[in-house]
């Protein structure tokens, strides 16, 4: 990441304290990731980022992705939109007319959806186990 972007993420971290740099960066990844996974050369919806973000964090965290993506201060998907927006506003991002923040807010169940995660590790595990 260039260094004038980074000083822009640290710009805005200090304007609003609620996500850590790391929120920011794990943004950029996710959006990369969406992108290449859906094969899109045009604009990624809100809700789509969101899904790629979901895969992103549990195919790199794991049952841990909630931790993680609380440690940085994100604990619903309504926190992603106003990570993206300040990214936009920064002009870092940019938006098509119809994008808003509220299509980020509750789009899935945050604990729901990375608990299953969870859950799902632990049947690996289980199963792993087991077998053995």
């Amino acid at each position: 990441m260039s260094s004038e972007k980074t000083e822009t993420i640290l710009q805005i971290v200090r304007h609003d304290p609620r996500f850590g740099p790391q929120a920011y960066y794990f943004i950029f990844d996710a959006l990369d990731y969406t992108i290449t996974r859906m094969r899109k050369v045009r604009h990624v919806t809100g809700r789509e980022l969101l899904e790629g973000i979901r895969e992103y964090a549990t195919e790199h965290y794991g049952f841990l992705a909630r931790t993680v993506l609380a440690e940085w201060g994100i604990h619903a998907t309504g926190d992603f939109g106003e990570i993206v927006f300040n990214l936009v506003e920064a002009g870092l991002l940019s938006r098509t007319e119809n994008d808003t923040r509220a299509d980020f807010r509750n789009v899935y169940d945050f604990n729901e959806t990375f608990d299953a995660e969870f859950r799902r590790s632990l049947e690996t595990v289980s199963l792993g186990v087991g077998g053995e």
